[in-house]
């Protein structure tokens, strides 16, 4: 799958979260949604995505999700 692929749909699923009032349960829900939903190669991708290229495109939510909760994605 193509990062941009990756992107936009991990930015569809912060957009979702951005809604919920406790911005720390929404980071680690938005976590939890792709770590559950994603096949490893695609939360694999969107790792080397941010090691690689800073996450760049990525929405400020899932930038820090990602951040906050690498482990359980990794």
């Amino acid at each position: 799958m193509h990062t941009e692929s990756l992107v936009r749909m991990a930015n569809q699923i912060g957009q979702f979260f951005e809604a919920m009032p406790d911005r720390p349960e929404a980071l680690r829900d938005l976590a939890q949604h792709i770590q559950k939903f994603w096949e490893p190669r695609m939360r694999q991708a969107l790792l080397a995505h941010v090691d690689k290229d800073h996450g760049e495109g990525l929405r400020d939510i899932v930038a820090e999700a990602i951040g906050r909760h690498r482990a359980l994605l990794g």
